[in-house]
């Protein structure tokens, strides 16, 4: 996507026709923000025993980063349907995703092997990395380790299943009323919830956590992403703004944080249930609102050339970043908990940003390119 800025939409348009904008910075920049509550999830860790540093004043608030991907997926369905055009053939669009994911992820899993299992022995198997490879992993509950390949690449393994369906969705999405993809939508969430009911109350858990990462359990987040990019580019306009959806999002994340101090199991279990469609609709929300102001003429900080930068490095930053932690961790060891490890958190961050830069500027957008030069006719 370029950048312009289209007038506001009056009137309803037609259920089959989506108005494309070159470029919405504001979405580029919430990328970098979203890879990076991801990485600090995995800096400060899921426990104070856990990350590369227990950070107290950061934690237990960062362990909300986890659901960053969340907002990837919801986010990764709006830009597909914001800039699908009507008549591209499946088999271009697979070319294109093909050329824009797969190059950097095959060449970020090199240094994991080194750092996890080389240098850091974590065992290992043949049949798991090569499904990580081919992004098939989130699909068997047995590979090994639990996130094989560069472990952060399961999400891959997901938006991979998202590109699969999404040429016979769309089409199927133009056809249907915006009161209708909402009502679905719903469903969709709703069911999420059950399923995430069921696996917490059924299953041990991990497998309850190896069915909430099935492409299928996550496909109301993309759905969510695809119906609002349709609603909006319809003329829909969804009163939100920017500011009041952070400090609603704020309150909630202080709300789960302490979820285990100030509830009782049955609240804390329902939470635990609730918290991916609920991070899914605010994702959503504040998607919208971006949009909502760029279109309206408003370029706020995240439409600031540092953040589109950042934005544009933010896939090579996601998939770094825990090979850097990794690193860091074996190498210097966990540092003793304590807020002055913030510094140690933004200098790690640095580096993941400068590492991000040179993946993206030397084999992302080239392997891209050249990718795109040889797409069959």
């Amino acid at each position: 996507m370029t950048s312009a800025l289209l007038p506001q939409q009056p009137a309803l348009r037609p259920r089959s026709t989506v108005p494309r904008a070159d470029r919405l910075d504001s979405l580029t920049g919430l990328r970098f923000l979203a890879a990076l509550a991801v990485f600090t999830h995995h800096f400060t860790g899921a426990s104070p025993a856990g990350g590369v540093a227990h950070t107290p004043a950061l934690f237990p608030y960062s362990t909300m980063g986890v659901n960053g991907v969340g907002f990837f997926f919801v986010l990764s369905g709006f830009l597909l349907a914001w800039g699908h055009r009507s008549g591209t053939p499946a088999r271009t669009f697979y070319w294109r995703r093909a050329g824009r994911v797969l190059p950097l992820h095959l060449a970020a899993t090199i240094p994991c092997i080194w750092v996890f299992h080389l240098w850091g022995g974590v065992p290992w198997d043949l049949p798991s990395f090569l499904a990580s490879l081919v992004l098939v992993q989130t699909w068997f509950p047995g590979v090994v380790p639990m996130f094989p390949g560069n472990g952060v690449s399961w999400t891959l393994s997901v938006e991979a299943f998202f590109y699969l369906l999404f040429p016979f969705v769309i089409r199927g999405a133009y056809r249907l009323r915006t009161r209708t993809l909402f009502a679905l939508c719903a469903a969709g969430l709703l069911a999420m919830w059950g399923v995430g009911f069921w696996a917490a109350t059924h299953l041990s858990p991990f497998l309850a956590e190896w069915v909430m990462r099935l492409p299928v359990a996550r496909l109301p987040e993309f759905a969510l992403g695809t119906s609002l990019a349709l609603a909006v580019g319809r003329g829909l306009r969804i009163p939100v703004r920017p500011g009041p959806l952070t400090a609603a999002f704020a309150a909630y994340t202080i709300v789960y944080a302490h979820r285990g101090d100030w509830f009782g199991p049955g609240v804390v279990q329902q939470l635990d249930c609730s918290v991916r469609p609920l991070v899914a609709l605010f994702s959503g929300l504040l998607i919208v609102a971006c949009v909502r102001r760029e279109r309206d003429g408003v370029r706020g900080w995240l439409c600031g050339p540092v953040m589109v930068r950042l934005g544009a490095w933010s896939y090579a930053f996601y998939l770094l970043h825990q090979t850097v932690n990794r690193f860091v961790l074996d190498h210097w060891g966990r540092a003793a908990p304590g807020d002055q490890n913030v510094l140690t958190l933004i200098g790690v961050a640095t580096l993941v940003v400068g590492l991000s830069w040179a993946a993206y500027t030397y084999v992302e957008e080239p392997a891209r390119r050249w990718w795109y030069r040889r797409q069959p006719t």
